[in-house]
C-alpha cells in the first residue's frame, strides 16, 4: 500500500514562491501534482517518470513556473512552484499509480493520492 503526505503549502503574495513535498511510504513509480480549486474540477498540474525523473510534462498554465522533481534517496516528490498568481490558488495533491504507466495527465490514471495542501496566492 503507498501513503502519500503532502505539505509545504501556504499563504504567499503573487509573484512569490513556494515549495510542495510528497514524502511517499511504499513502492512509487511516475508521479504527477494535480490542484482542486473551489468549485472547480481537479486539474493536472505536472508528472514525472520513473526511475530517473527524465521525462516531465507541464500543464501549458504552470510551464516555466512551476518544477516537479523527485529524490528517490528520500522517497520524495517535490513541486518548486515560482511567480505564483492568485489563479494558482487551490488545494494541490500528489498522486501515484499502482504500476509503471509513464508520465500520464489524466487524474484516472492514478490511483494513490495524498491528503492535499492548501496553496492561497494573493494578489
Amino acid at each position: 500500500q503507498v501513503q502519500l503526505v503532502e505539505s509545504g503549502g501556504g499563504l504567499v503574495q503573487a509573484g512569490g514562491s513556494l515549495r510542495l513535498s510528497c514524502v511517499c511510504t511504499g513502492r512509487t513509480f511516475s508521479m504527477g501534482w494535480f490542484r482542486q480549486a473551489p468549485g472547480k474540477e481537479r486539474e493536472f498540474v505536472a508528472a514525472i517518470s520513473w526511475p530517473a525523473g527524465t521525462n516531465t510534462n507541464y500543464a501549458d498554465s504552470v510551464k516555466g513556473r512551476f518544477t516537479i522533481s523527485r529524490d528517490n534517496a528520500k522517497n520524495t516528490l517535490y513541486l518548486q512552484m515560482n511567480s505564483l498568481k492568485p489563479e494558482d490558488t487551490a488545494v494541490y495533491y500528489c498522486a501515484a499509480p499502482k504500476n509503471n504507466r509513464g508520465v500520464r495527465t489524466s487524474s484516472r490514471d492514478y490511483d494513490y493520492w495524498g491528503q492535499g495542501t492548501q496553496v492561497t496566492v494573493s494578489s
